[in-house]
């Protein structure tokens, strides 16, 4: 096998059109690998950017990638050119309040609500 021969090529597209990448990977690689890389290379003065891997998905050929499956498990042979780059595209989860912590829900007190019953 020649160097670099089975290697896959990616670049991850960002909501607002700029690319990470391309890269080539083997395709061992899990996704939660790719994730990490991601955030590791994510630009700093975008705003909104993930703060964990658990705040991305990766999306390719329209299905979300799980994170234990390897790039040979996720990759869609049909359409896919030998050689190819393959571009995947990176929604970033927006930050949602835990049941431990409210504050990025709702951070203005609360206002008192009322409610009407008819009997």
């Amino acid at each position: 096998m020649a160097a670099g021969q089975d290697l896959i090529e990616l670049k991850f597209r960002l909501f607002d059109g700029t690319d990470i990448g391309p890269q080539k990977y083997s395709p061992s690689t899990t996704v939660q690998s790719l994730k990490e890389k991601i955030l590791a290379q994510w630009p700093k003065e975008k705003e909104n950017g993930p703060r964990t891997i658990n705040d991305l998905k990766l999306i390719n050929a329209g299905k979300i990638l799980e994170n234990n499956r390897t790039l040979a498990d996720s990759r869609n042979p049909v359409g896919e050119l030998p050689g190819s780059l393959i571009t995947m595209h990176v929604v970033v989860r927006p930050p949602i309040a835990d049941k431990k912590n409210d504050k990025l829900m709702n951070d203005s007190p609360e206002q008192p609500r009322c409610s009407c019953s008819i009997l």
